[in-house]
């Protein structure tokens, strides 16, 4: 019993940790980025290819993403542009070709660093570091709204128009979520992982549940409805 209590916290640990994709196509590189990375405390997924990586971002948001820009089929520079269209993720560019112009190309396709390969792993890691706080600080800063909305993280105020809304802890972290990725679907393992990690099974009703009772305090007054349904999916916020 000791033991499966144990487990239940590391796999709770691995659900809370930041999530790092790292797109790259050769795959020792690839291993020793996954297999560093976790040793590090982060909770990462690779994709060998651009279709693949833009799919796994869409799917599952990462917290950060590395990049190959040698990639086969849909190119890095391609992937940077999409992602970067698509959401404020940090991407992080890690590419053999060194000279200053292609850094500025990659730079200017939305990409916020650049690291050559070979590269020190160290050097790796205080990047993301600084990447991730930077991320922090502006996403915590703020205010998050959208429509009517409005979610303030710091005092966990949330209101609706005038009307103030009161939360539990797992309903603010759900809204959070939603209004950190406005307009995207967020599939049932996404909000599994995300929110509950792996206390629940795949049949679970727990988010049905919640999403329940979130639409149930945001429409209270008969105000229209902000998370939708996306069938045979997940939810998204988004307005009809």
């Amino acid at each position: 019993m000791k033991h499966a209590v144990s487990l239940s916290v590391k796999q709770r640990e691995y659900a809370m940790a930041e999530r790092i994709l790292v797109i790259e196509d050769d795959a020792q590189i690839a291993d020793l980025l996954r297999r560093g990375l976790i040793y590090e405390g982060y909770a990462v997924e690779v994709a060998t290819d651009g279709e693949s990586g833009l799919s796994a971002a869409r799917d599952r948001p990462p917290d950060i993403v590395l990049l190959d820009l040698m990639l086969p089929g849909v190119d890095g520079l391609t992937v940077c542009r999409r992602l970067r269209a698509a959401s404020n993720v940090p991407i992080l560019i890690l590419t053999a070709k060194e000279a200053v112009p292609d850094r500025v190309v990659g730079l200017d396709a939305g990409a916020d660093d650049y690291l050559v390969k070979p590269f020190s792993f160290d050097e790796l890691l205080a990047r993301i570091r600084a990447l991730l706080r930077r991320q922090q600080r502006t996403g915590t800063s703020d205010e998050l709204h959208f429509a009517d909305l409005t979610m303030n993280l710091g005092s966990r105020e949330v209101r609706r128009g005038n009307r103030r809304i009161e939360l539990t802890a797992r309903e603010f972290e759900l809204l959070a979520l939603f209004m950190q990725n406005p307009r995207q679907v967020l599939t049932r393992d996404v909000l599994y992982d995300r929110i509950w990690g792996y206390d629940f099974g795949g049949e679970s009703n727990i988010i049905e549940v919640y999403i329940r009772y979130l639409r149930a305090k945001l429409e209270e007054h008969g105000e229209p409805r902000l998370i939708q349904t996306v069938r045979g999916v997940g939810y998204a916020l988004r307005e009809e």
